[in-house]
């Protein structure tokens, strides 16, 4: 089991590269943090995307995800490492092209995912412990975009 990933590790392999957010994973804290941030941009890019094409790109990178976070965690020797962040760039990119494209509801956005990302509430524990590999990874991650995306709803139609 490798507790810390180096850079010649992480850009070792193509898997390894994406699994840990094109390095965005090696940060020594918080790496889900930065990962999360590392698609922002990707997000600002991709904004205004028709549903017809950013649907079956998301699914693209999703699918895309399970196979590098599933090669890079077996090769970890751990499940969900920390340092894997690719399952939160795709979420959050997720979250991103669903959200107004102002920085107020984006930026919500960062924070409520961020809070169900680290503190999985249930189902988010449950499905991380239950699925396993590359899938697992992801999916949790979706859940708590899922999640978040419920949550900003809720607050958008209470107060707009």
């Amino acid at each position: 089991m490798l507790t810390r990933p180096t850079p010649a590790f992480a850009f070792g392999r193509p898997a390894r590269i994406v699994a840990f957010g094109f390095g965005a994973g090696l940060a020594r804290f918080a790496p889900g943090t930065f990962g999360t941030l590392a698609a922002w941009p990707l997000g600002w890019m991709l904004a205004g995307t028709h549903p017809a094409l950013a649907g079956p790109l998301l699914a693209a990178l999703f699918l895309f995800g399970v196979w590098a976070c599933g090669v890079t965690a077996r090769e970890l020797g751990v499940a969900d490492h920390g340092a894997i962040v690719w399952d939160e760039i795709v979420a959050f990119l997720f979250i991103l092209l669903v959200l107004p494209r102002s920085l107020a509801w984006q930026v919500a956005g960062f924070v409520v995912f961020r809070a169900f990302d680290i503190g999985k509430p249930p189902p988010i524990r449950w499905i991380e412990r239950r699925y396993r590999g590359g899938f697992g990874v992801m999916f949790d991650d979706l859940v708590a975009a899922g999640y978040t995306l419920l949550v900003l709803a809720v607050v958008r139609r209470l107060f707009q």
